[in-house]
């Protein structure tokens, strides 16, 4: 499609099931009605193509588009994207061999050169090194330009491969990264390390996730490289003296020999050091205590891991109201991922979350009371765990809710392929089972475990968070948060209808009124209207002073976005006089985070009004899947015509 029919399949998305005038449409776009019949041809080919929507024509009267929110959200998400898909896809895979290249040479490199090399001008470039320049900053690395020299990244060759291996935070489309990874090494090479990763794997009955076999696979692969290229690892006497008393430095010396007959390149004693240190950071699927050298490091570390779950599990049930104590399976898991947690935190290694912003949007109430958990630990056991990691913990305290709440069922026997921890094999387990009472989980596993499950275990259905191929039995491919058109997939494999989803009415209006929304608010930061709905919380009496102050606060600790176009930023509960929420939308969308905002809601809830606040959360998540009613709640100018639409 071409911008005036992007723009009418916008307008008809926003105004979907609403009849309008094919002269309104001609007016507002500015051209004949004769082109806009021949258009909305275009647009129905579009729409047929991607969805089950249909254009309906009434003739006199109007068209209209028959669509259901998720097909509506779908096509609006397909929309924005494919307006600048190639475009983007060009952009940011020239911004990642620019990054991967200047972290990789030795030497500076000229800019006209880099223009020359991907075609581009050399103001291009320069704002890619200003994108890569910014990234690079919480890896303590600089990119410095030399006057008739050119661009050279500088820091230590530790934070470089930390770098490299999170190249995927770089853009927003992180598959692209590991097809360019990939591209940069030999598939001989590939074959060799993945090899002896398995083969290390079985002889210390090591049981990674899928995600952590990969990063490992990756550093290993770079440190080949790296070593090759002269770049060596550089570590203190302090760091490798204690990494030496580990079984894991043992076995990474062995690893590299064994690498050494398939490279042909001699490692030096750090470069062991550095891999024990990634082995143990890896993110384990599960793991039995006593199991080597490790489970004599976990044993070593049972009071202080025994006493920081112990912390966060009463807090997390004090804050739900709900014994989380009680779940075994819940604790077990805590203890396996706090362990690697303490390891990673310890060894001041990189955190990656790839599903923290789906993680924020699907749960933004057990993501917030986690973030309230760990600032109150944090202040008594002086640990600060950083927002990724907090995700990856509400996805086992979600697990743990839905647990509790299981229904008896007749099951299917299933089984889940999962490549992204214990966490999120637990939490979509239980949503499955959940919400379809004919499925019992059977197992979860890697992808490498599947075939020989099967061999010797009867299935009647494989659900798989990554594509599989060569299965004789039924199999889907689904997110690993179980999204709405996953369900439907899954509907359609087992023939069973999801459990109704009773929807309370809306208690938007209990907390707020006219005198507390704000429209189109001119702001360039989000920390501007977070002061501003703050200081009128204060000014009415509702919360304390030094309100506004708290929730910047709590900014910074993670940010308040949820997808969809909303922020709900915060402050703390003791400074809330009566809970109240000021609402405010902005004229221009605003950069948060890293997520576009339209439509603010500062939310001041007491702490006591916990069933009051889950329901918020739950009704401001399902707004956040409804691109269309936010758009046109962003652009309401009328308050009491707004607060009306808030209802539907």
């Amino acid at each position: 499609m071409n911008n005036r029919q992007k723009e009418i399949f916008r307008i008809l998305l926003t105004e979907s099931n609403r009849l309008l005038l094919v002269q309104n449409l001609a007016d507002e776009i500015n051209c004949s009605e004769k082109t806009i019949r021949s258009d909305l041809k275009i647009i129905e080919e579009y729409i047929r193509r991607y969805s089950n929507t249909s254009l309906v024509k009434r003739p006199g009267r109007g068209i209209y588009l028959e669509i259901d929110e998720a097909d509506q959200a779908d096509l609006f998400h397909r929309l924005y994207a494919g307006e600048s898909s190639a475009r983007n896809e060009s952009d940011e895979e020239r911004v990642l061999h620019l990054a991967y290249r200047l972290l990789m040479d030795a030497k500076p490199v000229a800019i006209q050169e880099l223009a020359s090399q991907y075609f581009v001008n050399k103001v291009v470039i320069r704002k890619d090194v200003e994108k890569i320049e910014a990234w690079l900053q919480p890896f303590n690395l600089a990119l410095i330009s030399k006057q008739r020299v050119g661009l050279a990244i500088e820091g230590s060759e530790k934070n470089k491969r930390s770098a490299l291996v999170r190249l995927d935070q770089l853009i927003d489309s992180p598959e692209l990264t590991g097809q360019m990874m990939m591209k940069q090494f030999e598939q001989h090479e590939i074959d060799g390390v993945y090899n002896e990763l398995r083969a290390l794997q079985k002889r210390h009955s090591l049981y990674y996730t899928d995600e952590a076999f990969e990063s490992l696979m990756l550093h290993i692969l770079l440190m080949v490289k790296r070593t090759k290229l002269k770049q060596p690892i550089s570590l203190s006497d302090q760091e490798i003296a204690f990494l030496q008393k580990k079984a894991e430095f043992t076995w990474a010396e062995d690893f590299l020999l064994r690498l050494k007959r398939l490279f042909a390149v001699s490692f030096p004693s750090k470069e062991a050091a550095y891999l024990a240190l990634r082995l143990l950071g890896g993110k384990f699927r599960y793991r039995q205590e006593s199991e080597g050298s490790s489970g004599d490091d976990l044993a070593d570390r049972q009071p202080l891991l025994q006493g920081i779950v112990e912390q966060l599990t009463h807090r997390m049930s004090v804050l739900n109201m709900i014994q989380f104590s009680q779940d075994q399976v819940l604790m077990n898991g805590l203890k396996v991922h706090l362990y690697t947690t303490l390891n990673r935190l310890d060894y001041g290694l990189a955190v990656s979350n790839p599903m923290l912003a789906e993680i924020k949007k699907m749960y933004p109430y057990m993501f917030d009371r986690v973030i309230v958990a760990l600032e109150e630990m944090g202040e008594s056991l002086h640990l600060s765990i950083p927002e990724e990691e907090a995700a990856y913990l509400t996805l086992h305290f979600q697990a743990s809710v839905e647990r509790l709440h299981q229904g008896q069922s007749n099951p299917k026997k299933v089984i889940i392929i999962c490549h992204m921890g214990i966490g999120m094999s637990q939490l979509l387990r239980t949503k499955i089972e959940r919400k379809f009472p004919s499925v019992h989980v059977e197992a979860s596993m890697a992808k490498a475990e599947v075939h020989d499950y099967l061999a010797t275990h009867k299935v009647d259905l494989v659900i798989s968070t990554v594509a599989l191929s060569g299965l004789k039995i039924p199999h889907i491919h689904v997110s690993p948060l179980l999204e709405v058109r996953d369900e439907r997939k899954l509907e359609h494999e087992i023939k069973q209808l999801d459990e109704p989803n009773n929807r309370q009415e809306s208690i938007f209006l209990k907390y707020t009124t006219p005198f507390l929304v704000f429209l189109q608010q001119d702001v360039q930061q989000p920390d501007q209207i977070i002061a501003k709905l703050g200081q009128v919380l204060m000014d009415k009496g509702y919360a304390e002073a030094g309100y506004s102050e708290s929730a910047l606060g709590r900014e910074i600790m993670s940010s308040t976005t949820i997808g969809g176009g909303i922020a709900i930023p915060h402050g703390s509960p003791q400074l809330i006089k009566q809970s109240v929420i000021a609402i405010a939308t902005l004229k221009q969308p605003l950069l948060w985070g890293t997520e576009k905002v339209e439509l603010v809601f500062m939310l001041a809830l007491k702490s006591e009004e916990r069933e009051e606040a889950r329901q918020m959360f739950k009704e401001l998540s399902l707004i956040s899947e409804r691109p269309a009613f936010v758009s046109a709640l962003s652009k309401e100018t009328d308050v009491m015509k707004f607060l009306s639409r808030l209802k539907e």
